[in-house]
């Protein structure tokens, strides 16, 4: 695997993690289009650097939590993890699989969808603070969202909102949980890896500096993304979820 193409992987990992438009799906495309080898393991390296600009961003928000570990937060996140864990147990020979790229198309398209019904539903609509109902709901949709096209942040952020929580409370709530999903991820590949006895076959140089990238541009891609959820719908990255859908027909 080539260092150039590490590095631009890094940066689409950074640029698209945090909005609602699916790394994981652009990672696997452009996998496919470089003729990248070991594209599920180099995924879960890049959605770990960006893991470490979450933490970077919530820093206070996670020392307040690490101090209270009982607190409301901590148990709604979770109850969201382990809907998440349960769900990813079930799905997880089919999102292997799906990191072929067979799906990629109707992952976008239905992920678009999503990002669409939830502006019609939501339009006008005063959002409400986040219950255990709302993370419940979230957790789930996270586990459905690990397949590559369907955008974890995009989904998690639209079933919030859809169940009636505020669109800014919902993008914070989905950055924070991707921490422990993103952490078991590594650990059950690293764990594989080991197992089989097998290893990273691409530039070590190339990995790492794209971790770099990805984690330098994740953290402004967070705060831009913060900003957004205030300002604009979604209507827009639905669009272009189902022009990818389409390119992905094309490509693949």
């Amino acid at each position: 695997m080539g260092f150039w193409v590490l590095i631009f992987l890094g940066t689409v990992q950074g640029l698209c993690e945090f909005l609602p438009i699916s790394s994981s799906g652009h990672l696997v495309l452009f996998a496919k289009l470089f003729g990248v080898k070991d594209s599920l393991f180099v995924s879960i390296i890049l959605h770990c650097a960006t893991l470490l600009a979450v933490v970077i961003v919530f820093r206070k928000d996670l020392w307040r939590m690490i101090k209270h570990p009982l607190s409301d937060e901590v148990i709604k996140l979770a109850l969201a993890t382990i809907c998440t864990c349960l769900l990813a147990i079930i799905l997880m020979p089919f999102v292997k699989d799906s990191f072929e790229g067979k799906m990629l198309p109707i992952a976008f398209a239905l992920s678009a969808c999503i990002l669409y019904v939830c502006e019609k539903v939501s339009k006008g609509r005063q959002g409400n603070p986040l219950t255990t109902g709302h993370c419940f709901g979230i957790g789930l949709a996270q586990g459905i969202a690990l397949l590559p096209g369907l955008s974890r942040s995009g989904t998690t952020i639209a079933t919030g909102v859809m169940l009636g929580a505020d669109k800014k409370e919902c993008a914070k709530f989905s950055f924070l949980l991707s921490i422990p999903t993103i952490l078991g991820s590594l650990l059950l590949e690293v764990a594989k890896l080991s197992s089989s006895g097998g290893g990273f076959s691409g530039s070590v140089s190339g990995l790492l500096l794209g971790c770099i990238i990805a984690f330098v541009i994740g953290i402004g891609s967070i705060k831009f993304m913060m900003k957004l959820t205030e300002k604009t719908n979604f209507k827009w990255f639905a669009l272009y979820l189902a022009i990818m859908s389409i390119v992905s027909v094309i490509v693949l």
